[in-house]
């Protein structure tokens, strides 16, 4: 798919699929902690056709993977996850440019913990906008922001 120089090593994007499923699902677990998928979650996402799954690696290693789907005309960035020792390097961004190309629509949302200021940062600068409130939408009573980017 693309690549990119970091700071010190290089990123390939390539699709993800059911081979990837032991690294996706312990980059998940690893990022999100009390908020990670199920497996039966990740392997479904995995395998459903028309969902949009692609891994980052840094030397056959996958450092980050984003998962999209398609509902009606509007994309969802399903989830999205980074190392914690490669964050900040850029390769979230690569991967949500990459997924937002695929989805082919003309809106772009997601959902967020308020709490997690590194990914909305990363998400303004993307040029997505807050545009609703889920109450207690996350365990532990945390709400879910959702943000929309409108592509074009």
């Amino acid at each position: 798919m693309e690549s990119v120089n970091t700071i010190t090593q290089e990123v390939s994007l390539h699709k993800a699929t059911w081979r990837d499923f032991r690294a996706i699902m312990d980059l998940e677990r690893r990022c999100f902690l009390k908020d990670a998928w199920p497996w039966m979650d990740v392997l479904a996402s995995l395998t459903f056709p028309r969902t949009v799954r692609i891994k980052a690696e840094i030397d056959d290693i996958v450092a980050g993977f984003v998962i999209g789907d398609q509902r009606r005309k509007i994309g969802w960035i399903a989830s999205i996850g980074v190392l914690p020792n490669v964050r900040r390097q850029g390769i979230g961004a690569l991967l949500l440019a990459a997924c937002e190309r695929e989805l082919r629509t003309p809106i772009i949302r997601l959902i967020l913990r308020p709490s997690n200021h590194s990914a909305r940062s990363l998400y303004l600068k993307s040029g997505y906008v807050e545009v609703e409130i889920k109450r207690r939408y996350y365990a532990g009573g945390e709400d879910g922001l959702i943000m929309e980017r409108v592509i074009g």
